[in-house]
């Protein structure tokens, strides 16, 4: 290869090809899913179960999968997720088939499996993306990799709710899930043409593969910066997230049907996409540790207004700027984490970073399960709001290192 700057970029535009289609079909997959179950029960109870559903893989596999990718092919690994996606992708649509023998069957124990599945993949993609991206461009282009994934994500987690959504209105569950099936197949198919050099790591021996899993757990939990950081994401999106709860502020408090779900959904990541360009053009090197703890607080008041909110469109601004908050809280925190994490253990501390994410958001949707089935909806969401205040106010007083972190100077 005379080019392999060249060669590398080539890859990297399929892969961020790929991270538009696969988002946009699980996007549009978890907004369909929640919105069938919340009109098979009409009980948040019930969404909140998809979280822990969700969560119980994902967490079970992370530090196993941080290690494999660490010391296996993470392409071939990443091909293997991609195909898992396109599994469950063909099984929800053969339950929402009428022509299928399967059709409606158990329906409610398919839905929950689909889920389940959507976890396994979970447990194995972010320590994947961490691990192939430096192999897919030059060290000097990270920062230009990071901005086209980030937007890349954040342009399909909106589209995939609002079309999905509409979609759904339009002609019910056949439809979406078709176009997710046909998106995760094309996205198979790039991965395929994918080709990366990799050199095999040495692989530890049996007596020592525990302490390399939990290596990365270690050193994240003894860390001044890393623990704080991720901590404070994890509380403050566990108690303060409403996400699981949007099929019943859509159905009984905006009345806004599943395309208004879709718009509520799409509200978030719309914000995040602004709040992620906004920080391409002025990134966060000074004061990094104030801004982050600033953007958890805002993220907090965020969810307290829109748990208030009455009117549809108020609640989309309270979603939007929800999403640029927490946006601007995960840069400052991948940041970070690229930047407190040894190169040789980048898998295992992305797959720690992906277990604090896998509890805030799946293990938070439980809980928000829970806490809406006893307090009521609205009112869930405005206590867990005001939790993310109180969070954001203890790590500011016990982490002295965080509130002076300068990203800069790391």
């Amino acid at each position: 290869m005379t080019n392999p700057s060249a060669w590398k970029f080539k890859n990297f535009r399929l892969f961020t090809y790929i991270g538009l289609l696969l988002p946009y079909a699980a996007q549009t997959q978890s907004l369909i899913l929640g919105w069938q179950i919340y009109e098979l029960k009409h009980d948040p109870l019930y969404l909140g179960l998809i979280g822990l559903v969700e969560a119980l893989p994902a967490l079970s596999l992370a530090l196993l999968s941080g290690y494999l990718v660490d010391r296996k092919n993470p392409l071939t690994i990443f091909t293997g997720v991609v195909v898992l996606n396109l599994f469950t992708a063909l099984m929800l649509l053969l339950i929402t088939c009428p022509s299928s023998p399967f059709y409606q069957h158990h329906l409610i124990g398919w839905l929950y499996g689909a889920a389940f599945l959507s976890g396994v993949a979970r447990g194995f993609r972010m320590p994947t993306r961490v691990a192939l991206t430096p192999l897919l461009v030059p060290r000097e282009a990270l920062h230009i990799s990071a901005a086209w994934s980030t937007s890349a994500f954040s342009i399909a987690s909106a589209a995939g709710p609002a079309l999905g959504g509409f979609f759904y209105a339009w002609k019910g569950a056949i439809l979406p899930y078709s176009i997710n099936a046909v998106m995760v197949f094309i996205g198979l198919i790039l991965t395929l043409k994918i080709s990366i050099q990799y050199t095999p790591n040495k692989v530890a021996s049996t007596a020592r593969a525990f302490h390399e899993i939990t290596l990365g757990l270690r050193y994240v939990l003894s860390h001044a910066l890393l623990l704080p950081a991720l901590a404070l994401d994890m509380f403050g999106v566990l108690f303060g997230g409403a996400v699981a709860m949007l099929p019943i502020f859509a159905g009984e408090i905006l009345h806004v049907g599943a395309s208004g779900l879709g718009i509520l959904r799409a509200s978030v990541s719309f914000g995040a996409l602004i709040g992620s360009l906004f920080l391409i053009r002025y990134p966060v090197n000074r004061h990094s540790g104030k801004i982050l703890l600033g953007a958890v607080a805002g993220f907090g008041f965020c969810m307290i207004g829109f748990g208030l909110s009455k009117w549809f469109w108020l609640s989309v601004v309270m979603l939007a700027f929800g999403g640029v908050f927490d946006s601007v809280s995960m840069v400052v925190r991948n940041s970070i984490v690229q930047l407190s994490a040894p190169p040789e253990m980048r898998g295992r501390i992305g797959a720690v970073n992906a277990v604090f994410i896998n509890v805030s958001n799946q293990l938070g949707e439980f809980e928000s399960g829970i806490a809406a089935k006893l307090l009521g909806t609205s009112l869930s969401v405005v206590a867990g709001g005001a939790v993310t205040l109180l969070v954001v106010a203890v790590i500011a007083l016990t982490s002295r290192t965080l509130r002076r972190m300068e990203i800069s100077k790391l």
